[in-house]
């Protein structure tokens, strides 16, 4: 069997933001010749589907710059350097919405744009909700609403939706309320918290 691995051959730091770093790599391919790979590197992030009592979840409009559109999603963040996923997640939900989660679930993680980023996104799924005061970091404005899974369904069905990783926990979510992926439910650790 033929490899289709690309190896490393030399890299070049094209941009060094905040969080965000832009890089051009240039690989051997499996053929012996060489290519060039430009790549955003991301630190990871975590999105957290929020199901209430009730059947609904919980989900957000914010308004994302870089497509210049009004995005329904569900609350997600970036990772800081060396924090554990589901303590983002915790904080994140808690920041962003309000809610606090006696249990959480891990779904799995996704790959948000492989051909051009190194973005992994880790799933969960939170329940046991309790309402409180938001913690908005600054500049950070979006609205916090409450609809049911089928209405989230349609929405992804009709283009309403658009966000992957808002799309792909849609699928996620229409498994778990199916029954064909049960969740690993696990109490909210003692020691995580917001920071």
């Amino acid at each position: 069997m033929t490899t289709l691995k690309e190896t490393l051959v030399s890299s070049e730091l094209l941009l060094s933001g905040k969080f965000l770093q832009v890089k051009r790599d240039t690989v051997s391919l499996p053929d012996g010749k060489q290519a060039t790979r430009e790549y955003v590197v991301h630190p990871g992030a975590v999105v957290v589907v929020p199901l209430l009592d009730d059947g609904q979840v919980v989900l957000e409009r914010q308004f994302r710059y870089p497509v210049g559109q009004l995005m329904i999603e569900f609350p997600a963040g970036k990772i800081d350097p060396g924090e554990d996923p589901l303590v983002c997640g915790l904080r994140e939900l808690h920041e962003e919405t309000g809610y606090t989660a006696s249990e959480w679930a891990y779904a799995g993680q996704m790959h948000l744009a492989i051909a051009y980023s190194t973005e992994i996104i880790h799933i969960y799924f939170a329940r046991g909700l309790t309402a409180g005061p938001r913690k908005l970091d600054a500049g950070e404005f979006l609205d916090v609403f409450t609809a049911p899974a089928a209405q989230l369904f349609d929405w992804c069905a009709d283009g309403t939706v658009t966000d992957a990783k808002t799309m792909t926990c849609a699928v996620h979510l229409a498994n778990h309320l199916s029954g064909k992926r049960p969740m690993a439910w696990q109490s909210t650790p003692r020691t995580a918290g917001a920071r």
